[in-house]
């Protein structure tokens, strides 16, 4: 009997502090490990790794990289230590080709991957290789690439990407109590819309997202929306979207979060 391919799943992270916090983002994050068919391994991609070129992680014992300041000393002193596959890097260096792969063995797992993976499999057993972001490339290019990918959720490899849909640091409202932009809340619902829109890249509207009046406030850079690309790009044919949990954080992050299959 044919395996049932793993789900792909794009996780708006947010802030650093929810490694620390529980909150319904992190229930539904700590939910979908609990709940999904476990997988052999997973390939996470995260809007913190943006290199110019592709590379994946290809050593045994990625490191925890805490990029970020200004936080509580106990999130520093937080380890992610689920082990690399070298195995697995060479799998999606295969899948992509003729994409160039660098194997890199310095960067390991950055707070965009292991801070949702930690909630998802807080026991850190499951292999683990991070995908960079090409900010040299278009978004129709991280779309394919996640077409690419697909065939890896055929033979238990999940797809886990993180960033956020909504992501303007300079328009952040500190008042809790305050709205989302309006701005905000037109291209998050815009992006939640089209989840299920189907065609190739040319023409879908979530590849083509910067054509949306909102977008360039919504994206100043474009980090945190290209992993949502290589879910939708994941997807097969009429496969269910859905979001698991969503929201809009200090007026200018998204919490959206997408779970293909």
């Amino acid at each position: 009997m044919m395996q049932q391919p793993m789900p792909a799943l794009f996780l708006g992270h947010g802030s650093p502090m929810n490694v620390l916090e529980e909150n319904r983002y992190t229930q539904a994050w700590r939910h979908a490990g609990e709940t999904l068919p476990r997988p052999r391994a997973i390939i996470a991609v995260s809007a913190h790794w943006y290199t110019r070129g592709t590379a994946v992680t290809a050593m045994e014992d990625p490191r925890t990289i805490h990029d970020f300041g200004g936080f509580p000393q106990a999130l520093f002193d937080t380890r992610y230590p689920a082990p690399g596959s070298p195995a697995l890097a060479q799998e999606i260096a295969d899948a992509l080709a003729p994409t160039a792969v660098r194997f890199d063995h310095e960067w390991g797992f950055d707070h965009g991957s292991w801070g949702v993976l930690i909630k998802m499999y807080p026991d850190a057993d499951i292999p683990v290789v991070q995908l960079s972001v090409d900010a040299t490339q278009s978004p129709a290019w991280h779309f394919e690439q996640g077409k690419k990918l697909a065939a890896l959720r055929d033979s238990g490899v999940m797809i886990v990407a993180s960033g956020n849909v909504v992501h303007n640091l300079r328009k952040v409202r500190w008042d809790e109590t305050a709205p989302a932009w309006p701005w905000a809340q037109r291209f998050d619902r815009f992006v939640r819309d089209n989840l299920s829109w189907q065609g190739e890249s040319e023409t879908h509207p979530l590849v083509n997202f910067m054509q949306h009046p909102d977008a360039a406030l919504s994206n100043p850079t474009p980090e945190h929306y290209l992993p949502l690309l290589y879910v939708l790009g994941a997807r097969r044919g009429d496969e269910p979207v859905s979001v698991p949990v969503e929201g809009l954080e200090m007026g200018a992050i998204s919490m959206l979060s997408v779970q293909v299959g």
